[in-house]
């Protein structure tokens, strides 16, 4: 009766949004058994040191309590409960891991308990698997009856029910081994924050081994698709768009549209079913909301941590579009001949896009590029269909240059460059060495001033720094080339802890190789003077980096 079923998308009428209206209005919640009410009883009756109201209540909301009633009241045929899988995503603040804290407790010492039973809350790494925890202990420590059976060891982060056998842990997604486990309960804690897969899977194969299993995924709102995370999360939104039918996963999605006003408070309560009820602290969010307007980087964090707006890259972005369009207005090449000019060229692989980027000075810390593409003609059309991008267009438009056969032509590429020496005046070529050892070699037998330049972060990172500077100073002219403004919105930044940056790709599909090329063209622009090839003198030019 809870087996998955794919429905033909004309069968089922979709609702417009996935949110869970239901969870705050009057309509009724299955209950055969009256096992959602004992489940809301068993909450009720628990305690909370923070709570400073007379005896410590347990607060649980009449939303939160819906949720409790649709994750137990309804009941197969032969009684088994119908939700197996819960996919909460809810802001911060709107104390989810309470509420999951209190459900494992509910399955460790209340009438959910199953003797022996695992109970588990799992997260990114042990800190943040032992906040639930933390909380499990916090209530239990308060209530003589379940402290009476509780045996806590605190330094292996367990509780035993020395009454039932049943125990709660906390593990993470961290630790060196992650199989051996067959939960009857699993708190997955901040799945956006898992890095990799295998304590997912290996909770996943021992809950199927556990007859009446249940997870609960708690977690906010995370970046890019291609993670576990978005995997769950989009699985959620189909069951409850009814593109799936599945009723053994109920989805709690308390997400917000991209397009909505962020600074709008009504967006804010609707994504926040705690607002109603003091928490999370609406002057907190206000202030957040009022700094967030002066900075980029905290307007995308309040917008995925507080609204659950979904990020379309998997980490940082490089820069704001609105910021890197201020460089869109068009200029006129003719007017850059005679001033020194500096190449970068990023040489794909034989199928893939390459980058040749031209950079000017233009006055203090301020720069112009113009950048030409290239990819292989034969397969055109299927980069177009597969990738959703206007591949074709570009090509009509003459914005991207396709080379005959199914491989970039280097040697179209490598004319090129030749060409752009003979019309402006070029200081030098930066290569990344990987793919163009040979061009290299041809130029510099020409006496073509090549330089390489290599994609650690040792050089980039001061590359990057120099052209994001310039983008958001507002000195950076582009003339709104489309697909290098294509390439700069799909640059994520990988950061070493330490300061380090490094571009990388949002998604595996996406190019930015045009991004690259600028950012080493503009980093010589930056440094260099000298015009002779590295291969001629001993004497590298000033700045440059080669391993």
């Amino acid at each position: 009766m809870g087996a998955i079923k794919i429905i033909k998308k004309a069968a089922v009428p979709k609702p417009k949004t996935t949110y869970p209206a239901w969870a705050f209005d009057n309509s009724p919640i299955a209950d055969p058994l009256g096992y959602g009410e004992r489940a809301v009883k068993f909450l009720r009756a628990l305690k909370h040191p923070k709570n400073p109201l007379p005896g410590n209540p347990f607060q649980l909301d009449k939303w939160q309590e819906r949720i409790v009633r649709a994750i137990y009241g309804p009941r197969n045929a032969d009684g088994t409960r119908v939700v197996k899988t819960v996919v909460m995503l809810l802001p911060r603040g709107n104390r989810k891991t309470s509420l999951a804290a209190a459900l494992a407790l509910l399955h460790t010492f209340g009438p959910e308990r199953v003797p022996g039973g695992e109970v588990l809350s799992a997260a990114s790494d042990r800190s943040q698997a032992k906040i639930a925890f933390e909380e499990a202990v916090a209530v239990i420590r308060i209530m003589p009856k379940i402290d009476d059976i509780a045996r806590i060891t605190d330094h292996k982060h367990r509780i035993k029910n020395s009454r039932h056998n049943s125990f709660y842990a906390c593990v993470s997604s961290d630790a060196a081994s992650a199989h051996g486990h067959t939960p009857v309960f699993a708190l997955i804690d901040e799945i956006h924050a898992w890095k990799k897969r295998d304590l997912w899977d290996a909770i996943k194969s021992g809950m199927s081994k556990t007859p009446g299993s249940l997870m609960i995924i708690a977690t906010t709102a995370g970046r890019g698709q291609e993670n576990l995370a978005f995997e769950q999360i989009e699985y959620a939104r189909k069951v409850a768009k009814g593109e799936i039918h599945d009723p053994a996963t109920l989805p709690i999605l308390l997400e917000t549209p991209n397009d909505a006003d962020w600074q709008d408070e009504t967006v804010w309560h609707r994504a926040n079913p705690g607002l109603a009820h003091g928490y999370p602290d609406i002057e907190g969010l206000r202030q957040l909301a009022r700094e967030a307007a002066e900075r980029p980087g905290d307007k995308l964090a309040f917008q995925q941590f507080h609204l659950n707006m979904w990020q379309d890259h998997s980490e940082a972005a490089f820069v704001e579009m609105s910021t890197y369009d201020q460089g869109k207005e068009p200029f006129d090449l003719a007017d850059l001949k005679g001033k020194p000019c500096w190449l970068g060229v990023d040489l794909s692989s034989t199928s893939d896009l390459t980058a040749v980027v031209a950079a000017w000075r233009d006055g203090d810390d301020g720069y112009v590029v113009r950048p030409w593409f290239f990819c292989p003609k034969d397969n055109l059309d299927r980069r177009t269909q597969q990738s959703g991008y206007p591949y074709n267009q570009w090509a009509e438009d003459e914005v991207l240059t396709p080379t005959p056969g199914n491989v970039v032509d280097i040697r179209a590429v490598e004319n090129h460059i030749r060409d752009l020496c003979e019309q402006f005046e070029v200081r030098e070529i930066a290569f990344d060495p990987h793919y163009a050892r040979i061009t290299m070699a041809n130029l510099v037998e020409d006496g073509y001033p090549c330089v390489e330049f290599r994609q650690g972060w040792m050089t980039m990172g001061p590359a990057i720094q120099i052209l994001e500077k310039a983008l958001l100073s507002g000195k950076f002219q582009h003339g709104g080339h489309p697909i290098l403004r294509w390439n700069f919105d799909n640059v994520v930044i990988h950061d070493d802890g330490k300061g380090n940056k490094s571009f990388h790709k949002g998604k595996a599909r996406d190019k930015i190789d045009g991004a690259v090329a600028t950012a080493m063209a503009v980093a010589r622009a930056a440094t260099g003077e000298d015009t002779r090839s590295i291969y001629d003198t001993d004497d590298r030019p000033e700045g440059l980096l080669i391993f």
